[in-house]
């Protein structure tokens, strides 16, 4: 347990590092970054934002659905980056019928 938890810590510290450095903020607009500017507004403490880190690494069956929410979110902000991925099926999958 303080293995992981020492690890998110990490993560999470090189991602708030990262952010600190980027010249575009858009372009790094995730999940994480998120959270990490909530904690930075004082809307969540940093065992908040390291447990939802945590959550969505591991404990997928719970927020395999909320991950998904929020990746669907991502790709309908940035059209470019849905432009981009169904081109990459269409060159995948070229005239095959898509099965599951």
């Amino acid at each position: 347990r303080k293995d992981l938890k020492g690890t998110m810590e990490t993560l999470i510290e090189q991602k708030r590092q990262k952010l600190s450095t980027v010249e575009k903020l858009d372009e790094h607009m995730d999940f994480a970054s998120q959270l990490i500017f909530a904690q930075n507004r004082g809307d969540l403490t940093a065992e908040n934002v390291n447990q939802c880190v945590l959550e969505m690494m591991i404990a997928a069956p719970d927020t395999l659905s909320v991950t998904l929410f929020f990746m669907l979110i991502l790709i309908a902000e940035h059209p470019t980056v849905e432009e981009e991925m169904m081109r990459e099926i269409e060159t995948v999958v070229g005239k095959q019928k898509l099965q599951s």
